[in-house]
């Protein structure tokens, strides 16, 4: 019960925190002389109220203690010990189950510093820690001091070498009114967001289609209607029960308004995160031998007796806790295809908080629906299959099915992480093992632990087993250098076709020729007087690929393309690939925060952002040399709509 007030508080926190306490620390510094060589840096903070900061001693495992360092080794002072600290409490907590040190309402730190350096005139330190109130926000403060007689006084976010970056990558863009005309308006949004919902929706009845959840709707009806006085009642409950199914589902993907709101680029660099992609292959490949059966996965099974105690308080607090013991110990089943919901959420472009929760709002609707229509019309019960080995049948299927999606995340990470192994021809050659197989166990080959005997083949499984090896036959030609088809119909999956085992004429899509840095692209414009088609791209995005394959493919675009415009493709995600050291600074944001931009992925997204206000791919610009705008944007659209941007927009380049 603990467990479950506390899960919940988090999860309303999170909500309130987005909206009014997202910076509920404020840090200065100060420095005063203690020798010729020695000062003390003072770093003092005012702590919102209920808010907690964590001293340097708090226990591993718990909330991260503050740290104070240098940026670098070659830092024109060294560190000596730890800081001193005020006056801070001690506090038990069960979310750690630790006792932790912290700091509440203020909080002042004394460092000690050597300077090193005798030249010096400033210094850079940096501190680092959590902030917390149930739910935990960073601590990221960058300090620049200058030298002045017996006192140091902070003089500056950034320095001039970063200043003079940051300046860069501001473009001084004509038309901008263009921008306001962007074509993610409405219309679109809302046409992503549908597709999400019906996404989601399909996943809740995959679900359904389990061991875990389809005995149980039978069940959970027959107990509502005969438990209730009177049949009206008995269908206000049922139909309840469903409604609190989709506010469960919904209030898991609330935490995730809030990482969307802290920056805007944030959950694009969580997506295309090299470690969480190989964690999301990880945990979905294990999920499936789950699926097929070699163990179970479920949640501590005191989470769910807890929850069927709480039920049987009754009354409407007893119906919402029946429905969250059907989400804790439905999760084995659940579990799987929420997990894959969330990784495509993340990997999707747009509002990504917006599209998890529609998502998640789709999931339980379909969980919740048969309850509810049973319950209006119980005469439909009968007409239920029985429960059976076709459940397990499902299970299997949806197995390989998850198998062979995790191999879309060890793709994310190969081709973000640049480690050249999974070329686009080895992924396919991969997925062909893994039809080949779900074909053999359709056709009965193959056994997995919890299948039943070998019974007559129906017509309804051949013929999926004849879909299913007819798709492995489409995936043939994809590992050969001449494939007889491209797979156009599976764009955005498999890894671009430039990413190839075969020798290519360039790493740009299809063989066209473009720029991957902004500066030399613009150059080559200007010494040939063309357009640019500013490509705003990744890695790892889907909607990308599939623009590239289906839509630039195309004869009529791929002639305009390669003659008419100086393509410049941009890739925000590539965030393993570090600039050189003399380019890597320090961007002061709008909301007063540092961005350090290390790698080429940061210094592409802050660019977008910063000169565009948009951080979605596939997002495309026209420009002239002399950067102005001439259409407006475009995103992620159909063949005709697209060719007619690209014209209109050479149009206005020639007049």
């Amino acid at each position: 019960m603990k467990q479950f007030i506390l899960l919940i508080s988090l999860i309303l926190s999170l909500t309130s925190f987005a909206q009014t306490e997202d910076n509920p620390s404020v840090w200065n510094a100060e420095i005063k002389k203690i020798s010729d060589t020695e000062y003390d840096v003072i770093f003092k903070a005012k702590i919102l109220d209920k808010w907690h900061v964590y001293s340097q001693y708090n226990p591993d495992g718990a909330s991260l203690p503050i740290e104070i360092y240098a940026p670098d080794s070659l830092a024109n002072y060294k560190i000596i010990g730890k800081a001193k600290e005020s006056k801070t409490y001690k506090e038990y907590t069960e979310i750690w189950d630790k006792e932790e040190i912290f700091f509440k309402k203020n909080a002042t730190l004394t460092q000690r510093i050597e300077i090193t350096d005798p030249t010096a005139s400033r210094i850079k330190i940096i501190l680092e820690g959590q902030v917390c109130k149930e739910a935990c926000l960073q601590i990221e403060e960058s300090f620049i001091l200058s030298l002045n007689g017996q006192t140091l006084n902070i003089v500056e976010t950034i320095d001039e070498r970063s200043k003079l970056l940051s300046k860069k990558l501001k473009l001084d863009l004509k038309n901008t009114s263009l921008l306001k005309m962007d074509s993610d308006g409405n219309s679109e949004e809302g046409s992503s967001l549908f597709t999400i919902f019906i996404l989601g929706f399909v996943g809740g009845l995959l679900a359904l289609l389990t061991p875990c959840v389809f005995p149980m709707i039978p069940l959970t009806v027959s107990f509502f209607t005969k438990q209730s006085q009177t049949k009206s009642k008995g269908i206000t409950n049922a139909v309840l029960y469903g409604v609190f199914i989709v506010v469960i589902y919904f209030l898991l993907s609330l935490p995730f308004h809030l990482i969307d709101g802290l920056d805007p680029s944030i959950l694009n660099s969580i997506s295309t995160n090299v470690w969480l992609n190989l964690f999301f292959f990880a945990i979905l490949a294990f999920f499936a031998f789950s699926f097929f059966g070699f163990y179970e996965i479920t949640l501590p099974s005191s989470w769910g007796n807890k929850m069927d105690d709480a039920s049987n308080v009754g009354g409407i607090i007893g119906i919402f806790f029946m429905a969250l013991t059907l989400a804790i110990v439905s999760f084995s089943c659940t579990g799987p295809i929420l997990g894959s919901l969330l990784a495509g959420s993340l990997n999707a472009s747009g509002n990504t908080a917006m599209q998890l929760s529609t998502g998640m709002v789709g999931f339980g609707l379909a969980l919740a629906l048969p309850f509810a229509l049973f319950a209006l019309f119980p005469s439909w019960l009968n007409s239920l299959p029985k429960s059976g080995g076709w459940l397990n049948t499902t299970k299997v299927v949806l197995g390989f099915l998850e198998l062979a999606f995790a191999f879309k995340f060890l793709s994310n990470a190969d081709l973000v992480g640049h480690w050249d192994f999974l070329k686009r021809e080895v992924f396919i050659g991969i997925w062909i093992l893994i039809f080949f197989g779900l074909a053999l166990y359709i056709f009965g080959k193959i056994k997995f632990p919890h299948d039943g005997p070998s019974k007559k083949l129906s017509f309804s499984r051949i013929s999926f087993g004849i879909l299913v090896a007819s798709f492995v036959i489409y995936l043939i030609p994809g590992v050969m250098k001449n494939p007889t088809w491209n797979l156009n119909q599976l764009s955005g999956f498999p890894p671009p076709q430039f990413y190839s085992i075969y020798e290519q004429e360039s790493d740009c899509p299809l063989g066209l020729n473009c720029f991957k840095d902004f500066d030399e692209g613009l150059q080559y414009a200007k010494e040939n007087n063309k357009p640019i088609l500013l490509d705003f791209t990744g890695w790892a995005c889907v909607n990308c690929r599939k623009m590239e394959e289906n839509v630039w493919s195309e004869p009529d675009i791929y002639q305009t393309l390669k003659e008419d415009f100086v393509l410049i493709s941009l890739y925000v995600d590539d965030n393993e690939k570090e600039l050189p050291k003399d380019q890597q600074f320090d961007f002061l944001k709008a909301n007063g925060k540092i961005k350090k931009i290390e790698t080429v992925g940061d210094k592409w997204a802050t660019f977008q952002v910063l000169n565009f206000k948009n951080a979605s791919q596939p997002y495309y610009l026209l420009l002239s040399p002399d950067l102005e705008i001439l259409h407006r944007p475009e995103k992620y659209t159909d063949r005709d709509t697209y060719k007619q941007w690209l014209d209109e927009g050479l149009v206005k380049f020639k007049n």
